[in-house]
């Protein structure tokens, strides 16, 4: 058994997806996210189960980045919400890759206090979470605003400033996503600023640098 301290891992788990029409094209969708981040980032996330997915990421930074690049896989007509958990990751089965560990159990935590954040009217929008194993020194009420503050301005877009978002999120300027989108440079701009989107994007840059 292999034991490496300090893991951060990720539990994703889609929202209402009980009561989607074809479960099986959801479920190809979420493959179809998770094998474009994984290429991104260079991780090895992947489905566990119909509803849920998980895996280890180098950094809380690369777990935030992927929560909202997962999500912005899936939206508007999907969504998921996330557990990320630091701690002591386990390897029970080298040869499975079987994991537990005090990490998974923070991951689990998390997405369980996510699930409950949501149903309260007052964080409704809430879809991600950050818990610490016990006896790991750190800090989660920041890391958890912040979530929660783009969790709330994601959830709000329509599909137009959605389609923004992910063209700025890859990099691309205002200008060049008015040309693949086919809409006029005023037309981002005006997103950009009555949506939120700098904000969103800003705060991705600062969460993905976190240790």
């Amino acid at each position: 058994m292999t034991v490496k301290q300090e893991a951060v891992v990720l539990i994703g788990d889609l929202v209402g997806s009980r009561g989607a029409s074809d479960r099986r094209a959801l479920h190809r969708r979420l493959e179809r996210a998770l094998s474009e981040v994984n290429g991104r980032w260079d991780l090895a996330l992947r489905v566990t189960a119909g509803d849920e997915y998980q895996g280890v990421v180098p950094s809380l930074g690369t777990a935030c980045a992927v929560t909202l690049a997962v999500r912005l896989a899936l939206l508007p007509d999907h969504d998921v919400r996330h557990g990320i958990g630091r701690g002591a990751r386990r390897v029970l089965d080298d040869e499975t890759g079987i994991e537990d560990g005090s990490a998974w159990w923070a991951a689990r935590r998390a997405i369980d206090d996510t699930h409950q954040a949501a149903a309260r009217a007052a964080t409704r929008g809430a879809r991600t979470a950050y818990r610490l194993a016990d006896g790991v020194a750190g800090e989660t009420g920041a890391v958890d605003a912040a979530l929660l503050a783009r969790d709330e301005l994601v959830g709000r877009l329509d599909d137009r400033s959605l389609s923004v978002l992910r063209g700025l999120l890859s990099g691309r300027t205002q200008a060049e996503v008015a040309v693949e989108l086919g809409i006029s440079p005023s037309a981002v701009s005006q997103r950009v600023r009555s949506d939120a989107l700098g904000v969103v994007v800003t705060t991705d840059d600062l969460l993905g640098g976190l240790a």
